[in-house]
């Protein structure tokens, strides 16, 4: 089953401009492993960190208290499963 965890991986890195929006579901940037490659899924987890500028025009309607609108996103690509204790 795929829950498509890697998926919206590659869409959020695109938005941060890391890869092309093309590529994002394909890519499967966190997937380092050739084994998770080849297979097409999760073995072990993976971080990434996220720079993103939200343009003012996006939160024009926020009406909560902000300091500036830079954001840095800490993500991490789990599998699908719930044995974590390899890691």
């Amino acid at each position: 089953v795929d829950h498509g965890k890697s998926t919206l991986t590659d869409s959020l890195v695109a938005a941060a401009g890391i890869m092309a929006v093309e590529q994002a579901g394909d890519a499967r940037l966190t997937d380092t492993r050739k084994d998770e490659q080849e297979r097409g899924i999760t073995i072990k987890s993976t971080g990434i960190s996220l720079y993103y500028v939200m343009p003012d025009e996006d939160l024009k309607g926020f009406a909560g208290e902000r300091d500036g609108n830079d954001y840095l996103v800490n993500l991490i690509d789990s599998p699908g499963h719930v044995d974590f204790s390899s890691e």
